[in-house]
């Protein structure tokens, strides 16, 4: 029987393999290159992956009607794993967005609220705006393009720019609320309420005749009619300055009400608050009377801006109608 042996050695680059045989009649040498055993191992390996890789897509798609146990339990858990993954996927999508929801709707809490603080502000009812109720919307059904949904990247995006465009409009408000409320302290601290229910003045302010030098003379204020003993009230908020006995004047009470202005109420019968004291708009502070330098019962009112006397008819004229007066 015959046996084969063989010898192999590297020259240059190649491998000769040397075959004898007791059929052959004489030896012969066979010569490999290392590229040849590099295409070779790459055929191979090639051939390997395209066989594996069909045997794996035959199983698949014949899985369902060969009923092979194994395969099916492999191919359920692959649909299970995909699956998990989409929903987790979906999950944290959803748990995103219910986050933007929920600082939404904070968003439009403080709205609504700033919403009722600005119309009471401006003097507008709350009820003639619905805060909470959605504008209607509506039109004709769209005909150049047929309706298309939306994606859920263009829903995150119109959910995002819905965000930022409710943001900037509280921002807004918020400026706007701000210069509202600083208008309304001002309008408290101008002394623009009368301050006797007196219909009209005796006297007033300019130049007059004196009653009691019968020479012309500054009257820097305005006298309205009052029995002794009638409410006199603050004209604005302020702080009392003076609270006192005035040669002239009589019973006398300064406020002070910022921005340098001034209220003087004189001639009074009884005082009712101290120097120091912070008062409210339409706060009762003495009673009038018939004290100081008079010719009898009435309430004498001026308003001074920066120690200067103006005329107090300026400023009550802005939220009383006008006052009847009498001739100088």
């Amino acid at each position: 029987m015959g046996r084969d042996t063989g010898d192999a050695y590297k020259e240059e680059g190649y491998v000769q393999i040397i075959v004898i045989s007791d059929r052959l009649a004489k030896a012969r040498t066979v010569s490999v290159s290392l590229r040849h055993v590099l295409a070779s191992a790459l055929a191979g390996l090639t051939l390997l992956t395209a066989s594996t890789l069909g045997l794996y897509w035959l199983t698949l798609r014949f899985a369902s009607d060969v009923k092979i146990p194994l395969v099916e339990q492999l191919v359920l858990a692959a649909q299970q794993t995909e699956s998990e993954r989409s929903r987790e996927f979906m999950q944290q999508n959803l748990n995103a967005m219910a986050v933007k929801l929920g600082e939404m709707q904070a968003q439009l809490t403080r709205l609504d609220a700033l919403g009722e603080r600005l119309s009471g502000l401006a003097g507008i009812r709350p009820q003639e705006f619905r805060f909470s109720e959605s504008p209607g919307l509506g039109g004709a059904a769209p005909t150049l393009l047929p309706p298309q949904n939306l994606t859920f990247a263009e829903f995150s995006d119109k959910v995002f720019q819905l965000s930022r465009v409710m943001e900037s409009r509280t921002d807004m408000l918020g400026v706007l609320e701000t210069e509202l409320f600083e208008q309304a302290v001002r309008k408290k601290l101008m002394p623009t309420m009368r301050p006797v229910p007196s219909p009209y003045n005796v006297s007033s302010f300019g130049r007059r005749i004196d009653p009691f030098t019968g020479q012309w003379a500054m009257h820097e204020g305005i006298d309205f009619v009052a029995d002794i003993g009638t409410p006199v009230v603050a004209a604005a908020g302020g702080v009392v300055q003076f609270a006192g006995l005035h040669p002239q004047y009589g019973n006398m009470i300064d406020i002070d009400h910022g921005n340098d202005l001034l209220t003087r109420y004189a001639h009074l019968s009884k005082l009712l608050v101290k120097e120091g004291d912070l008062l409210q708009r339409g706060r009762n502070i003495a009673l009038s009377g018939n004290t100081g330098r008079t010719t009898g019962p009435h309430m004498h009112f001026e308003v001074r801006y920066r120690g200067t006397a103006q005329n107090p008819l300026k400023f009550l004229a802005a939220s009383n109608p006008p006052l009847l007066t009498q001739s100088k």
